[in-house]
């Protein structure tokens, strides 16, 4: 059985991509006005600062912010290919993309998943999502800023790391998993255009890593 095309997961993931599809800042009201306040170039500044994210990502706890159903599609199939046991996810949200990774695992056989996100009513949502698709057992939760909950306790060797949080912030969590990379391990990185220094380090040459764009919106790399 596949575990993402198939109950509970399969109609869970339908409902809330669904709903992730229909989450607009601009139009939820917990974060409408404030949104809405915002230029273009503000909203920009904002995604890319390193000062300013915990203040942003707090705002959004309502909205999904979520990978879209092709990239989740995505997930899957790199983590069934790649026979991955162990996962590093930066960014939980309502935990759309750990679903589809903890999927992958399941029909790996096994392995852990360890999931951070900084805010705590979405953490929860998360938890929620899971254990509706039956797949508690496979996540680690981890609630808080990723600098922290990410610098300790890692699994010896990581298979495939997913970057899907404050993006300012791709280097330096890069930087804490690196070391626990094996040879040939993906990383997945979400929106990476809006943190050109992640770009410029994956693409050079020398970087250690082999990495190009992928579809719209990700870059996708593997340890050499």
């Amino acid at each position: 059985m596949i575990t993402m095309t198939n109950s509970p997961v399969a109609p869970l993931l339908d409902k809330l991509f669904a709903e992730a599809d229909a989450s607009d800042p601009a139009t939820t009201p917990s974060v409408a006005d404030y949104w809405n306040g915002l230029t273009g170039e503000d909203k920009a500044r904002l995604v890319r600062s390193r000062t300013d994210y915990a203040e942003f990502y707090g705002r959004m706890k309502d909205v999904a912010l979520a990978v879209s159903r092709e990239t989740g599609n995505l997930l899957y199939m790199l983590a069934r290919s790649s026979r991955a046991s162990s996962i590093i996810e930066f960014g939980t949200s309502f935990g759309l993309s750990t679903i589809c990774l903890a999927s992958a695992l399941r029909d790996n056989g096994g392995g852990r998943l360890v999931t951070s996100e900084f805010e705590s009513s979405k953490v929860a949502r998360a938890r929620a999502n899971l254990a509706a698709a039956g797949l508690t057992d496979l996540v680690e939760f981890r609630e808080g800023d990723a600098l922290e909950t990410l610098s300790r306790d890692l699994p010896d060797t990581v298979d495939l790391l997913l970057l899907d949080g404050a993006k300012s912030l791709y280097p330096d969590i890069l930087d804490l998993i690196a070391p626990r990379l094996r040879s040939g391990a993906l990383i997945v990185a979400d929106n990476a255009d809006f943190c050109p220094p992640y770009l410029e380090r994956m693409r050079s040459l020398g970087s250690g890593y082999l990495s190009v764009p992928f579809a719209d919106d990700i870059e996708l790399s593997a340890r050499l």
